[in-house]
């Protein structure tokens, strides 16, 4: 079964940007995935397709208007249209491998790209909108940040990845940072491989990887939840 991915944007043109090339490109070609880009602006009821308004009790920029926004939705994921519904936000829940293998279980997603200061909350509540995050910084609108949910998720899809085992022992997967890696030429500029990667242990080998990642991640990464450890 196809996985439907459909984002709302005032900038459909950016799409499929990356997500036309590499894996997901060669998976979308293929069908693996499909992507449908809808204009948030052709939901505009005005001569001048207004989608935004000043916000209420004043501040500064503009607000993304809720009548505007839940027309695109509704036209885009009618009644009986089961797929999570995404709105890219820097107050949402962060962007973790285990909520993008959740989604990638699904039937597909909607995903609302945020421009301006923010949405009207009466929107995310009336459509259920879960807030998702990228990261602590702020871009300029959603687009990005749903290239980047997109991604992580098609690659996860059955067939996607040449070796499904890679998803399984790449970062995040176990709650730890991934192991270095090395390749040809055995010596570059003075330094070698390691010499337990050449031995032909296998046991040894996954002793190695296990205890560099959990030595990586209690470096960099000691906010990640204990899993697998």
């Amino acid at each position: 079964m196809t996985f439907r991915a459909t984002v709302l944007t005032l900038y459909p043109e950016m799409f499929p940007g990356p997500l036309g090339v590499s894996l997901a490109g060669k998976a979308l070609a293929e069908e693996t995935w499909s992507l449908e880009v809808r204009d948030i602006r052709a939901s505009a009821s005005d001569k001048h397709r207004s989608v935004d308004d000043t916000p209420a009790g004043g501040g500064p920029g503009m607000v993304l208007r809720a009548d505007v926004l839940a027309a695109a939705i509704d036209a885009a994921s009618p009644d009986g249209d089961t797929r999570p519904r995404l709105l890219m936000s820097p107050r949402g829940t962060p962007l973790d491998q285990a909520m993008v293998a959740e989604i990638a279980r699904e039937a597909g997603v909607v995903i609302v790209a945020g421009r301006f200061e923010g949405v009207d909350e009466r929107v995310i509540e009336a459509r259920g909108l879960k807030e998702v995050s990228i990261g602590d910084y702020i871009l300029s609108g959603g687009e990005i940040a749903a290239m980047a949910v997109l991604d992580a998720v098609v690659r996860l899809l059955p067939g996607v990845m040449g070796n499904a085992q890679s998803a399984e022992t790449e970062s995040f997967a176990e709650g730890l940072l991934e192991y270095p890696h090395y390749t040809r030429p055995a010596l570059f500029e003075g330094r070698g491989i390691p010499e337990i990667l050449v031995s032909g242990d296998h046991r040894k080998i996954a002793e190695w990887r296990r205890a560099e990642a959990e030595r990586l991640t209690a470096a960099r990464r000691p906010d990640l939840p204990k899993k697998g450890r």
